[in-house]
């Protein structure tokens, strides 16, 4: 269900903001392919830089507040002895199926927390792993700090950061092919924040808003849900091959959690 709903978001965003079909639609004098209301947010015809007309060219980091992260000294027990921030790393976002974060394999403490300048970054955020290897996604739904493998963006601009994960996603070669880096490719900051991207006018972008959220509510729903049933299975699974508990109590477990 998650990777459909993905799929769903991902292909409007590539109609409306990379394609310009409802645009090139109009230009052609093809019938709606939209409600009336979302068909008349779209300009019908392009200007001189090729977007469409009244929609503006900017640069990714003039639109979100790109920040990179740190790895605290792991000889110092200070840092993550009973850790209870979470500090994500490339390795965390390999293990996801679906681009959404609730957890991290590592904990840091505050005084952890304090030797990393961007600092504990708030829900919301977008992680791009920046290197070894560079394209892992994802939205980090809980407060989390990050290590140095990231290209970190804070949304509360105009892009919204479901807007900006599915722009990573399609502008992902072009990333990889401003990469530097001797022995492994890398994406710094600086060479990531002048990248342009075509920022729609704020009803277009509204009624991308409109649609393209709940499904993403809808994936974090349906992962918290899955986590939660999976934690379910592994208590009661023991339990059910011991005979500590009968089927019926266990059916019964599984059903209040659902």
């Amino acid at each position: 269900m998650n990777e459909t709903l993905e799929a769903m978001a991902r292909a409007l965003f590539k109609d409306w903001f990379v394609d310009f079909g409802p645009t090139r639609a109009k230009m052609d004098g093809r019938e709606p392919t939209l409600a009336p209301d979302l068909w008349d947010l779209f300009p019908d015809r392009f200007d001189a830089e090729g977007k469409p007309e009244g929609w503006d060219l900017s640069e990714i980091g003039r639109e979100v507040e790109v920040v990179g992260g740190a790895t605290p000294s792991t000889k110092d027990p200070a840092y993550w002895n009973g850790g209870v921030h979470h500090w994500v790393t490339p390795k965390d976002l390999s293990k996801l199926d679906i681009p959404v974060l609730l957890d991290t394999e590592r904990k840091i403490t505050d005084a952890g927390v304090g030797k990393i300048s961007s600092g504990l970054l708030p829900p919301g955020t977008v992680l791009l792993s920046s290197r070894a290897p560079i394209g892992y996604l994802a939205i980090a739904e809980i407060p989390t700090a990050v290590n140095q493998g990231f290209i970190a963006m804070i949304c509360k601009k105009r892009l919204p950061n479901v807007f900006v994960l599915f722009w990573c996603y399609e502008n992902l070669d072009y990333i990889k092919g401003i990469s530097g880096g001797s022995t492994f490719a890398e994406i710094s900051k600086k060479a990531f924040r002048p990248i342009p991207v075509v920022v729609p006018s704020n009803k277009a972008m509204a009624a991308f808003e409109g649609i393209a959220r709940p499904l993403y509510d809808r994936i974090v729903a349906n992962t918290r849900e899955s986590r939660t049933l999976a934690q379910t299975r592994d208590l009661l699974l023991p339990k059910l091959m011991s005979g500590e508990i009968r089927l019926r109590d266990a059916e019964k477990q599984v059903e209040a959690v659902a």
